[in-house]
């Protein structure tokens, strides 16, 4: 009766999670559709996020969960973090986007072999979603390390590249600033392009 009930409960499991991603995904294209995310619709997420979070083990809805409760930290979602938010809910309800998987090395114009990352005197700039935490955070961790972070320029050291993206990289709201670093690099501007997890190995 053990094993059998242990079977029972893993099945209920999985239909359970299934319905929540299922929910999760039209709750993403809902939130999606007009192409704008806004503070109430970010607050609205939250509190789904935390009713689900807990009775989930799914990956996806605590990686959105943690991700939302960043850029909720300071009660103020800046129009930065709700276009990274925008592109990640768009390519989620797509269902092109497996939220939690870190980008494939091949899908980017990443430097190699990986560069060795220094931070006194170097500016970085950071594009994407970030599992680090908001790009605030990213910044501040850059900063605490003696280095700048600022827009993208041919001033800039480093571009560093968000762990969650879609192969479809070129379409999302931060390809432009990939595909810019990638002209600068191809035309004599000494910058590198790292993976988030490349970057995080130096902090």
């Amino acid at each position: 009766m053990g094993e059998s009930t242990h079977i029972l409960n893993r099945m209920n499991g999985e239909r359970l999670a299934s319905r929540q991603i299922d929910e999760l995904i039209g709750l993403a294209h809902g939130l999606a559709a007009d192409g704008s995310i806004n503070q109430s619709e970010v607050e609205f997420l939250q509190k789904w996020l935390a009713a689900n979070a807990d009775i989930s083990d799914q990956p996806v809805i605590r990686t959105l969960y943690d991700h939302v409760n960043g850029i909720m930290r300071d009660g103020i979602a800046n129009a930065d973090e709700c276009a990274d938010l925008l592109s990640t809910l768009t390519a989620l309800s797509a269902g092109d986007f497996e939220l939690g998987e870190v980008l494939k090395p091949s899908t980017l114009p990443l430097c190699i072999p990986e560069p060795t990352l220094t931070f006194a005197g170097q500016t970085y700039c950071f594009t994407g979603t970030f599992s680090y935490g908001r790009r605030q955070d990213c910044e501040a961790a850059v900063q605490e390390r003696g280095g700048e972070a600022a827009s993208l320029t041919k001033k800039t050291h480093v571009l560093v590249i968000g762990a969650y993206a879609t192969d479809s990289w070129k379409h999302s709201t931060f390809g432009s600033k990939i595909l810019k670093a990638v002209d600068l690099r191809d035309s004599g501007i000494p910058i590198s392009i790292v993976a988030e997890k490349h970057w995080a190995r130096f902090l």
